[in-house]
């Protein structure tokens, strides 16, 4: 898999480097490889390398991508989109991270705007289980709580996920559909609402595991091929008329 960040804020503000020293794509790469071990491969891909890292032999080989972005949304090459967009309707695993509600491949395979409601003020946030039964949520608490973060609240503008798994709540009584899955071709995405920069979240062990958890739910080794098969017509039609 492919842990793909911006990687701008690490460089710009020393806040962010002393919390991630190796980057926010290091500390959720390392957060994935520890929850599934031998079974993932896991490498990093930022903003500023050639075609952002993601070249067609890179996607090729990836079947879980994770998306961080945030300051440049604008800067990330068309090209790499549709490359990205394809691949997702191909079969690849997507997970989108928190500020990457507004990046430019979420907007593309949603549909919609994307926008939410948000304040930056250190507020605490509690993420909710509403779905306990799914993969994602596996060995995930019941509720576990965040005490600084950024509010994300509704309305998000997205369409009615597939699957909601984890819903947040926030001192002044926002509530934001926190973690949605969605089903687009072959591929499956997840959006995970955690995630800003200025506060350790990717060091949070649950936020780790549901991250870890996401990748192994969005991982399809062989998606199973679209068949459309037609049966060949009458020279009645569909259907042969009945004899009297």
């Amino acid at each position: 898999m492919t842990v793909w960040g911006e990687n701008l804020h690490e460089q710009r503000n020393e806040a962010v480097r002393a919390i991630y020293p190796e980057g926010m794509h290091g500390a959720i790469a390392r957060g994935i490889a520890e929850h599934l071990g031998g079974d993932a491969v896991v490498e990093t891909a930022t903003l500023e390398e050639p075609e952002h890292g993601l070249s067609e032999a890179r996607l090729a080989a990836t079947d879980v991508l994770t998306w961080w972005g945030h300051k440049a949304h604008d800067q990330v090459s068309d090209a790499v989109v549709d490359r990205v967009a394809q691949r997702v309707l191909d079969g690849m695993g997507l997970i989108v991270l928190h500020s990457s509600h507004w990046s430019k491949i979420f907007k593309r395979l949603m549909g919609t705007r994307c926008s939410l409601r948000w304040r930056e003020d250190d507020d605490r946030e509690v993420v909710w289980t509403v779905a306990p039964s799914h993969r994602i949520a596996r060995g995930v608490a019941p509720a576990f709580v965040l005490e600084q973060h950024e509010m994300y609240g509704e309305f998000f503008d997205i369409p009615v996920p597939d699957e909601l798994v984890f819903i947040s709540s926030y001192s002044g009584g926002e509530v934001f559909r926190s973690g949605c899955c969605f089903l687009r071709g072959k591929g499956r995405i997840f959006y995970f609402g955690p995630g800003h920069e200025t506060v350790p979240v990717y060091h949070h062990p649950e936020v780790r595991r549901v991250l870890g958890n996401a990748v192994a739910w969005a991982y399809q080794p062989a998606p199973s091929p679209i068949e459309t098969s037609i049966a060949p017509m009458s020279p009645k039609g569909w259907f042969e008329e009945q004899p009297p």
